[in-house]
């Protein structure tokens, strides 16, 4: 007589059904935020030779010009934030903090912040090329390369963000992940106050950037889920 006594619950089931919900929840999120993100520099791009984009790029220079002419003591500050997003900064940190990043054990995070600065160089790189845009030639200091999009901006929302993304992700640590996403953006704005790039420049660049940054986050998830 085969024996009718019911099975234990798995104690895994419900911790498994409710992690699989929060990936689902996750993913959603994510493709969606890449989706806008990818839709609003296709915006930008469309229209950044255009009379709109002449009308934003007049207004934010403008303002920055306001800007500087009330607070002249605000400039000195704003040539030291713009070194953080210059290749001066990001090819060392770029190498530095990955390395520091294997040596303590968390060689996925480094990996994932090499690639995050890799193809978001090369991707800057591509786009300037395709589009041509001059920079500005209003610049408060010399610097070579094409405009569209902004490097500075781009390459911001690359590093910090993907540091952002694995504080957030990893450790829950949120208040840190909000101020590097931030500064970020910060440092995207002065290269506008510097007249060094266009508004819709440094917008580009946290759009592509961003775009960016999800699209890699969504391949290492699923490389991390096929060796599974």
């Amino acid at each position: 007589m085969p024996d009718s006594t019911p099975l234990p619950p798995d104690p895994n089931a419900e911790p498994n059904a409710a992690r699989a919900g929060f990936f689902t929840l996750e993913i959603l999120l994510g493709a969606a935020v890449f989706v806008a993100a990818f839709a609003a520099f296709f915006y930008l791009a469309r229209t950044v030779f255009g009379q709109p984009s002449v009308a934003l790029d007049t207004w934010a220079f403008s303002l920055a010009d306001r800007c500087r002419a009330a607070l002249p003591a605000l400039t000195p500050l704003v040539y030291g934030v713009t070194f953080f997003g210059s290749l001066m900064f990001f090819v060392p940190a770029s190498l530095l903090a990955p390395y520091w990043m294997r040596r303590r054990g968390y060689g996925q995070h480094a990996l994932a912040l090499l690639l995050a600065m890799g193809g978001g160089w090369a991707l800057n790189e591509l786009l300037k090329a395709y589009f041509q845009r001059p920079r500005p030639t209003s610049a408060l200091l010399y610097q070579y390369g094409l405009s569209f999009p902004s490097g500075h901006a781009m390459m911001s929302t690359a590093f910090y963000g993907c540091l952002a993304w694995l504080l957030a992700r990893e450790y829950g640590r949120w208040g840190w992940a909000t101020g590097l996403l931030a500064w970020a953006g910060l440092v995207g704005l002065t290269r506008v106050y510097l007249h060094v790039h266009y508004f819709t420049d440094v917008l580009a660049g946290y759009t592509g950037g961003a775009a960016w940054l999800l699209l890699l986050r969504a391949a290492l998830r699923l490389a991390a889920k096929t060796r599974q």
